[in-house]
């Protein structure tokens, strides 16, 4: 099934640089997964911690840099 009537064969010239760059660096692959898993793949919180983080918290005053004299 077909979308597109565009040529089949072009290719963009930034999918052609990811393609090359990916053949220049086989882990490249694994490299971005263990960036993920550090980043963004965090394990949750459970919720005693999650509520004892909450309450220890500081209310920031509204202008930061205005010193209360």
């Amino acid at each position: 099934m077909s979308f597109s009537k565009h040529n089949k064969l072009y290719v963009s010239d930034y999918t052609k640089f990811l393609t090359e760059m990916k053949q220049k660096n086989p882990a490249l692959d694994e490299k971005q997964r263990l960036g993920r898993l550090i980043h963004w793949d965090k394990a949750p919180l459970d919720l005693d911690t999650r509520r004892r983080a909450e309450e220890s918290r500081i209310k920031q005053q509204a202008y930061v840099y205005q010193t209360k004299h």
